[in-house]
C-alpha cells in the first residue's frame, strides 16, 4: 500500500513543485512505484514532466469534481515507474465546485483508494494556499514534507501551516504526521542561508531532513525541457540532492 504524502508550504517560491516532480523522479530511479498528484492550478508539475497541458482528457479536476475515475487521469512520464495526476487550469474553479459535495475534505482520499495498492509512494504536490484543495490533501495523506527557503522570511507563515495541519489531525486525519523539513535553495557562502539553516534546525530539530537542497541553475532549467533533473542532467548538484532525499526517505519509511 502507498505512502501518501503531501507536499505543502502556503508560501510560494519555496521549491515545493520542484521538490514533487524531483523527489517522484528520484523515488522513480530507486524503483520505486510512484505516483505525483498536482494539486496546484498552474500544472508546472505536470509540463515540468513532459505533459502537454492542452491534450489532457481527464485532469484532477475531473476525479474532484466529477468524481471520475482516477485511473481514468493517471498518465505515464518518461521515468520508468514514475505516474502523474495532471492538474488544469480549470483546477482554479474546483473548490466552488466542491463545496456543494458531501464530505468534501474527503474527496481526494476517497479518490485514492482503489489505486493506492498500484504505488509505493503517491506524491501530492498542493497550491500555495491553505484552502480546500490543499485541505483535501492533508486528510488524504499520511505525512506532510514542508520545504523551507533558506531565504528571508523563511519561517513566515509557518505557523499558520502548522496550525491548520494541528487542526487536520484533530478533525480529519488524526493519523497525520509530518515527515519532515526540507531546507531548499541553500548556498553555503551566504550568511543568511546558513541563519536560517540553523534556526530551522533549531526550531524543529529532529523533523529536518538531512538532506539540503543546494541552489542549482540546473533544476531551474529542467522543467524548461519537460523533464526533471535527473533525466536533463544527472550529474549535477540539483539530482545529486533529490537523489540523496529519495534515499533518505525510504531509509526512513523501511525503518518505521
Amino acid at each position: 500500500m502507498a505512502k501518501i504524502i503531501a507536499l505543502a508550504n502556503q508560501k510560494g517560491g519555496v521549491g515545493k513543485t520542484t521538490t514533487s516532480m524531483n523527489l517522484a523522479a528520484s523515488l522513480a530511479a530507486l524503483e520505486k512505484k510512484v505516483l505525483l498528484i498536482d494539486a496546484d492550478s498552474q500544472a508546472n508539475a505536470s509540463s515540468g514532466l513532459g505533459v502537454d497541458i492542452s491534450q489532457i482528457d481527464t485532469s484532477l479536476y475531473n476525479c474532484l469534481v466529477d468524481r471520475a475515475d482516477a485511473r481514468e487521469a493517471i498518465y505515464t512520464t518518461d521515468i520508468d515507474g514514475l505516474d502523474i495526476i495532471p492538474s488544469h487550469i480549470d483546477l482554479v474553479g474546483v473548490e466552488v465546485g466542491m463545496l456543494q459535495l458531501p464530505n468534501r475534505e474527503k474527496v481526494m482520499s476517497e479518490m485514492l483508494k482503489p489505486i493506492r495498492d498500484d504505488y509505493d509512494y503517491i506524491l501530492i504536490d498542493c497550491s500555495p494556499s491553505l484552502g480546500l484543495t490543499v485541505v483535501n490533501a492533508l486528510t488524504a495523506a499520511d505525512s506532510v514534507i514542508i520545504p523551507v527557503q533558506c531565504e528571508y522570511f523563511a519561517l513566515e507563515g509557518l505557523s499558520k501551516l502548522l496550525n491548520t495541519i494541528r487542526i487536520i489531525k484533530m478533525k480529519l486525519n488524526p493519523s497525520l504526521e509530518i515527515e519532515g523539513f526540507l531546507l531548499t535553495m541553500y548556498d553555503k557562502r551566504l550568511r543568511l542561508a546558513n541563519q536560517v539553516y540553523n534556526e530551522v534546525k533549531r526550531h524543529f530539530q529532529e523533523l529536518v531532513f538531512k538532506t539540503v537542497i543546494q541552489r542549482n541553475v540546473k533544476l531551474g532549467e529542467a522543467p524548461g525541457h519537460g523533464m526533471p533533473v535527473i533525466l536533463y542532467d544527472a550529474d549535477s548538484a540539483g539530482a545529486r540532492d533529490y537523489l540523496a532525499l529519495a534515499n533518505e526517505l525510504v531509509k526512513k519509511n523501511e525503518k518505521a
